[in-house]
C-alpha cells in the first residue's frame, strides 16, 4: 500500500512516501518565521543513473536495459526504483530524531539490471533543521553496477515562487566530467572548472553565467553538468542561498560526483497547491558515483560483488 510519511521536528517538516521513497515537501522557516516547502513536488528519487546505449558489459557478459532516454538508461529504467513501492521498515513520525526506514528488493533482471539486491534508505530529521539521507545496498548474488540519487529540486525561496537565478551557490569541486550531446562522458575525459561558466568554487548567483551554458548540442540553455567533488569521505558539496528569504542550504555527502541541473526543461509544469513550475523553477544537487562508471574502466568502478555493501549518506544543512 502507498502512504505518506511526515517527519516533524518543531516548524520542521519533511513529507516521504513509500512510492519510489520519493520526498514529497520540505518545510521550514525564512528569516521573517514565514514557512515554506521549499522541494518541486516532482521527480524527488533514490535510483540508478544514466547508462549509455542501455547497455554494459560486465564479467564478460553483455547485458541489455530497458532503455527509457533516447538510446539511453537513466533512473534505473522505466520502472526502475523511482516507480516501485517500498516496503516502511520502521517509522517514528516526531520526537528529537524523527525517521523512516525503507526497503526494496530488487530482484535479478529487473529493467535489465544483472543480480537480486537488497536496499534501504532512511530519512532523518536532527537539530538544528538537518535532514539525513542514508542509502545502502547489497549485492545478494551476482555482480551488478549501483549508483543511487537523491533527485530533488530545491528553491529556497518556496517552491512555486518563481526561478533559482538569483540564489548563489558555491560548490567545492574544482573538476568536471566532460559530457557529450546525450550527457554522458564519452571521452572520459576530466577537466578543471576554471576559466569556464563551470566554476562555482566562490559563491556565485546561478544565472550570472547560464546564458553561455549550452547542453545536449546548443539546444538548451541551462547547467546540467557533472563535478568531481575535491576530497574524499563525508566532506562539503554544496551551499545555495536564496537573498530574499534568507535560507541556506548546505550538502554534505559521501560520493565522488555531484550532477547540477537547473531545471531547464519545466515548462509549465503543474506542481503542488495550484503552482506551475517553469524553466529554472528549481535546481537539483545530485551527488553520485561516476556517469556511467560501468562503461569507462578508467573512472572508478560502481559495481558491487556478492556480499559487498554500498552506501551513500547525505547531509541537507538548513538554516536561515
Amino acid at each position: 500500500m502507498v502512504g505518506v510519511y511526515e517527519l516533524r521536528r518543531g516548524d520542521f517538516s519533511v513529507k516521504i512516501t513509500n512510492l519510489g521513497a520519493r520526498v514529497m515537501s520540505v518545510v521550514l522557516p525564512d528569516s521573517k518565521g514565514n514557512l515554506a516547502d521549499v522541494v518541486l513536488g516532482k521527480d524527488t528519487i533514490a535510483e540508478y543513473v544514466r547508462v549509455s546505449r542501455g547497455r554494459f558489459v560486465l564479467d564478460g557478459k553483455v547485458y541489455h536495459l530497458y532503455k527509457n532516454d533516447g538510446m539511453n538508461t537513466i533512473h534505473g529504467g522505466g520502472r526502475g526504483f523511482s516507480k516501485s513501492i517500498w516496503t516502511v521498515k520502521e517509522y517514528v513520525g516526531s520526537g528529537d530524531s524523527p525517521y523512516i526506514t525503507l526497503y526494496y528488493h530488487s530482484f535479478d533482471g529487473e529493467q535489465g539490471f544483472p543480480g537480486a539486491v537488497d536496499a534501504y534508505v532512511t530519512y532523518q530529521l536532527s537539530s538544528p533543521y538537518t535532514l539525513g539521507v542514508h542509502m545502502n545496498a547489497t549485492a545478494l548474488d551476482t555482480a551488478t553496477p549501483v549508483s543511487f540519487l537523491l533527485h530533488s529540486y530545491w528553491n529556497l525561496g518556496g517552491h512555486g515562487s518563481g526561478d533559482v537565478l538569483g540564489h548563489t551557490l558555491q560548490l567545492f569541486a574544482s573538476r568536471h566530467t566532460v559530457l557529450d550531446d546525450e550527457l554522458l562522458p564519452s571521452s572520459g575525459r576530466v577537466e578543471p572548472v576554471a576559466g569556464t561558466p563551470l566554476d562555482f568554487r566562490t559563491p556565485t548567483a546561478i544565472g550570472a553565467r547560464i546564458h553561455k551554458v549550452k547542453v545536449m548540442g546548443g539546444r538548451v540553455v541551462g547547467y546540467d553538468a557533472n563535478y568531481i567533488i575535491d576530497g574524499e569521505g563525508m566532506r562539503p558539496v554544496a551551499i545555495a542561498r536564496d537573498g530574499a528569504s534568507g535560507r541556506k542550504l548546505e550538502l554534505w555527502a559521501n560520493q565522488p560526483t555531484m550532477q547540477l541541473y537547473t531545471g531547464n526543461f519545466l515548462e509549465h509544469v503543474a506542481g503542488k497547491d495550484g503552482k506551475v513550475y517553469n524553466q529554472y523553477g528549481g535546481f537539483c544537487l545530485e551527488t553520485m558515483g561516476y556517469v556511467d562508471a560501468v562503461n569507462h574502466p578508467e573512472f572508478p568502478s560502481q559495481t558491487l560483488r556478492p556480499g559487498q555493501v554500498y552506501r551513500h549518506d547525505m547531509v541537507f544543512k538548513f538554516s536561515f
